[in-house]
């Protein structure tokens, strides 16, 4: 249950999408942390001290510790939302930014994000776990490649 009932106007769609727009604004969170993290474990920085350092000054709100929480030891589970509904949620998002004809950039990439997670069988994780696209990497010394 929310904390509180806010009343937005008559416009029964608008409330609809307020709430894709506020879980399209976390896909965004987990997105950036997640380059963030990939950046930090490419250079060698310790993953949970780079999530103490955010999350004890510039980002202490849930959704930053939480989502946070999950990337760095890449546990994306128990799950708390599962990635077809976030990927539903996200394709309602880019619908009508469309039909508005706002582009929306960041939805684009996030929604090719879960199309890969679930093409790499994520599709019963957490939709946090599209973090693990922005850093799962192939391994260039062990693949072949025959043409």
């Amino acid at each position: 249950m929310g904390r509180k009932t806010f009343v937005i106007n008559e416009d029964v769609p608008a409330a609809n999408l307020i709430k894709l727009s506020g879980n399209f604004l976390i896909t965004t969170v987990i997105e950036s942390r997640a380059e963030a993290f990939a950046l930090m474990r490419k250079s060698g920085v310790d993953p949970y001290k780079f999530l103490e350092v955010l999350t004890d000054s510039l980002f202490s709100a849930p959704v930053y510790k939480n989502y946070g929480a999950m990337i760095a030891p890449e546990k994306f589970e128990p799950v708390g939302f599962k990635m077809p509904p976030g990927f539903k949620d996200n394709r309602l998002v880019l619908a009508a930014a469309e039909e508005a004809s706002v582009p929306m950039p960041m939805a684009s990439l996030v929604h090719d994000r879960f199309v890969a997670a679930m093409a790499q069988g994520l599709e019963n994780a957490d939709c946090s776990a599209i973090a693990r696209v922005a850093y799962k990497t192939p391994d260039y010394k062990t693949e072949t490649a025959s043409y």
